[in-house]
């Protein structure tokens, strides 16, 4: 059985004065969060994914009243001993820290994901991206990204970015998946020429294409490239694409919400790679 975790030693804040207390408040900020370099992470969940991840944080703010579960102890201690500072506070104040409707009583505050192209390692031999262009909502990017995680493909890159890939409702929205899988972001120019550079055919979503998605051969190394939830992808996706794809539309509306288009491409992709042919129903025959 393992072992019980050793009390917890801590630091207990009455006030919301306390500087600590303010500077989690301040980093709801982008700003704010990007001249620190450091980003919230709130929730069992989504902490508990970060530090197994080895993505530990450097103060955690805690209120016992509020925990649902029986592992918050076990967390606890996991992030003291990776140095984490601890601090309780009372029901009132973590509810004024909290961005949450029901708070769970963890609140992080962790240095920023920060990685780029340069970092990026594919180990697969045959690599499946995600790469989002100017998507503007911190829910629909946390969903992609969880997406993305369920999956099990090897990164999303994020092009000119719209929203804070560290803002806390991104990290909230993909139940903390934002550190169990690689997240690197870049510019349109930047991520193609590496695309290039890698052999890794550009898989486009557009309305506009003739092609339907399951159409296509994902048994390459490829990246899937979907856009904005406006606009759309821009003509230099467009122009530098190998394949144009669409997702059939039969109602009034004329496309998917970003997240849930990125989540069915994704899932076509991971089925056509299934080891058994009769499952994966992929015909060679596919251009």
């Amino acid at each position: 059985m393992e072992p019980m975790p050793t009390e917890i030693k801590n630091v207990y804040v009455s006030s919301p004065q306390n500087p600590k207390i303010k500077h989690a408040l301040k980093l709801r900020d982008k700003r704010y969060r990007r001249q620190h370099g450091e980003t919230l992470i709130e929730g069992f969940r989504e902490l508990r994914r970060a530090t197994d991840n080895s993505y530990f944080p450097s103060t955690i703010i805690y209120c016992t009243s509020l925990f649902l579960g029986e592992n918050e102890d076990r967390l606890l201690a996991d992030g003291k001993d990776a140095g984490a500072l601890l601090i309780e506070t009372s029901k009132e104040i973590f509810r004024k820290i909290s961005y949450r409707d029901r708070p769970d009583g963890l609140l992080a505050i962790a240095p920023q994901v920060q990685r780029t192209l340069s970092q990026l390692q594919l180990t697969s031999a045959v690599p499946l991206l995600l790469i989002a262009e100017s998507v503007e909502k911190p829910g629909n990017l946390g969903s992609m990204l969880r997406s993305a995680d369920g999956a099990g493909i090897d990164a999303v890159i994020v092009c000119d970015r719209k929203t804070d890939i560290n803002n806390p409702n991104v990290v909230r929205a993909s139940v903390g998946t934002l550190f169990s899988i690689p997240v690197v972001e870049a510019t349109t120019e930047d991520t193609i020429a590496f695309l290039k550079a890698q052999e890794i055919q550009a898989i486009v979503a557009s309305p506009a294409s003739d092609k339907v998605f399951w159409d296509v051969d994902y048994r390459q190394p490829s990246a899937i490239v979907v856009g904005s939830e406006q606009f759309g992808l821009s003509e230099l996706w467009l122009e530098n694409a190998d394949q144009r794809i669409q997702i059939p539309m039969h109602g009034n509306a004329d496309s998917l919400n970003v997240a849930t288009a990125s989540t069915i491409l994704l899932y076509e992709a991971v089925r056509q790679r299934l080891p058994d042919p009769k499952i994966s129903g992929h015909s060679d025959s596919y251009s």
